[in-house]
């Protein structure tokens, strides 16, 4: 099966009032577990590579053939979207022409007319191949690539333009940050959430997902969340996985060392990691 785009599936998401997993790839383990894990729930999937993961890959074409032929020799049947998360202006047209099948332009640090201008060039740029768009309004709390936000609420006027662009998500700020959670935070603001989906019915992504208590994520799908970036929560799950590998001596029994014998605990433990949280997000097999 050859990549599609994100705008029916999301779509789809947001009326039925679940959401769709969007994980993010690291690497060749990574891509298996996470394609392993959608193919064994049967559904969709939305893969994803910040910049910097796909610095340390190589370039956006070598991270979008990999996954390609990963779908190729697993023989996975499920829609599976081609994303590229956090992109700046430049990032964006650089994964279009690699043959992505969905950007994010976040612009959210640039002053809102910046951010409103280069999301609609993005915007007319991807749609004239058949590319969806996620873009951004208000910080996402936390750090991704070097881009620190402090977890503001997005405007809900400024929100309400940028979807009128005609993008095809829109993450909104709402309390939530990237990385791990630290012990004095307030939580989603669900009235913010509740204000732009009152008047936005572009299906709303939420990032940082990663230690946001289930009952939280599973209110803000209801609510109209449609796309939930998990990245941290995988990492940590590997970490663990791996971690205990070593600290058990198996990597000194036999050939324990081979490193598809070492990192196997770490991927098993990603896939098990997305299956968990595709039942938290209630996205329905494919019939």
């Amino acid at each position: 099966m050859s990549f599609v785009n994100g705008n029916k599936i999301f779509a789809d998401a947001r009326k039925g009032h679940y959401a769709v997993g969007a994980f993010n790839t690291n690497n060749l383990e990574w891509t298996r577990a996470i394609l392993k894990g959608a193919q064994e729930k049967n559904v969709p999937v939305l893969i994803q590579s910040s910049m910097g993961a796909a610095k340390y890959m190589g370039d956006y074409e070598l991270v979008r053939n990999l996954v390609e032929q990963e779908m190729r020799v697993m023989g996975i049947t499920v829609p599976v979207i081609m994303h590229l998360d956090h992109g700046n202006y430049e990032a964006a047209k650089e994964a279009i022409a690699a043959g992505y099948t969905s950007v994010m332009f976040d612009g959210h640090d640039l002053p809102f007319d910046e951010n409103y201008a280069k999301t609609k060039e993005i915007v007319e740029l991807a749609h004239s191949k058949n590319i969806s768009v996620e873009a951004e309004v208000g910080s996402i709390g936390g750090e991704e690539d070097g881009i620190i936000g402090e977890g503001e609420l997005a405007d809900v006027e400024e929100a309400k333009k940028i979807a009128d662009l005609g993008v095809d998500y829109l993450a909104c700020g709402i309390g939530n940050i990237h990385g791990q959670y630290p012990a004095n935070w307030k939580g989603l603001n669900f009235d913010r959430l509740q204000e732009l989906a009152d008047v936005i019915k572009t299906p709303l992504v939420l990032h940082g997902g990663s230690g946001i208590p289930q009952e939280q994520v599973v209110k803000a799908i209801k609510m109209g969340v449609a796309k939930l970036n998990i990245n941290t929560e995988c990492q940590l799950a590997f970490a663990a996985a791996t971690r205990k590998y070593i600290e058990a001596g198996k990597d000194q029994e036999g050939k324990g060392f081979d490193p598809r014998k070492l990192l196997a605990p770490g991927a098993d433990a990603i896939t098990d990691t997305v299956k968990e949280i595709i039942d938290w997000m209630g996205t329905p097999a494919i019939k």
